[in-house]
């Protein structure tokens, strides 16, 4: 475990295992941790699986409300110091090219780290992607400003609800569609190399995640479902293997 500081920001992260490195982005939505990657959340502990064949790093997200990461709410940039931080983290460790797996809110971040950083990630994995409905387009924005809202307020003295009204109305709201933070053309014109396992819930959208699959023009997907019956969970997780060897450098 260690602490990266730049500025006003604190992430908290863990190191497992060694090999080419794996950035690992909890599920959780704004609440994403550690735990999110090893606790009882995820269909599989991605640690465990991975650190016999990789340099695993999971963190913190800023501002999670369970974690031990934090720094400012930056209101017009709210996707970008997320990447900001992965980025920062990732250079501290002496990390340049790396390979990410990531769940729920690691969808569209990671669509920003392949556009923010293409020639620095190897190749990722979007498990149960979070997308934008559009019957449900505020859900993300409404379950944000009654969960995750409130809890950091109460312990943040120069944080209000009108600030985090901004923030999160810049994160899903200004741009309410597909991925959140990339287009559709640029996901058609990602040349690295993308495996998709996709979920149906609201905030897991099937068709969201099946479309960026279609056009993706190195992208791979899963079965579907892979998470039930539960012993689906290691045929994909042999995939999502059998994908990271393929596109590791030698």
């Amino acid at each position: 475990m260690g602490t990266y500081e730049k500025g006003a920001v604190r992430i908290h992260f863990e190191e497992a295992g060694s090999g080419f490195p794996l950035l690992l982005i909890a599920g959780g939505g704004l609440n994403s941790t550690i735990s999110g990657i090893t606790g009882s959340y995820p269909p599989f502990n991605a640690i465990e699986e991975f650190k016999g064949e990789y340099r695993c790093v999971a963190f913190d997200l800023r501002n999670a409300n369970p974690g031990q990461s934090s720094g400012p709410l930056e209101i017009d940039r709210p996707w970008d110091s997320h990447t900001d931080d992965q980025l920062g983290l990732l250079d501290h460790l002496g990390i340049d090219r790396f390979m990410v797996l990531g769940f729920c809110i690691g969808g569209p971040m990671i669509w920003n780290l392949l556009r923010r950083a293409p020639d620095r990630v190897v190749a990722a994995v979007l498990a149960q992607p979070s997308g934008s409905r559009p019957e449900a387009r505020d859900l993300f924005y409404d379950n944000n400003m009654k969960n995750w809202g409130p809890a950091l307020v109460a312990r943040r003295a120069e944080l209000t609800m009108e600030i985090v009204d901004k923030f999160l109305t810049k994160m899903y709201r200004t741009n309410p569609d597909f991925v959140f933070t990339v287009t559709r053309d640029f996901v058609r014109n990602c040349q690295t190399p993308v495996l998709i396992l996709p979920d149906d819930i609201p905030s897991h959208p099937y068709a969201v995640a099946m479309e960026t699959a279609m056009l993706a023009p190195k992208a791979e997907v899963s079965m579907f479902p892979w998470k039930e019956p539960k012993e689906r969970v290691p045929l994909a997780v042999r995939q999502i293997r059998s994908f990271l060897r393929a596109h590791r450098p030698r």
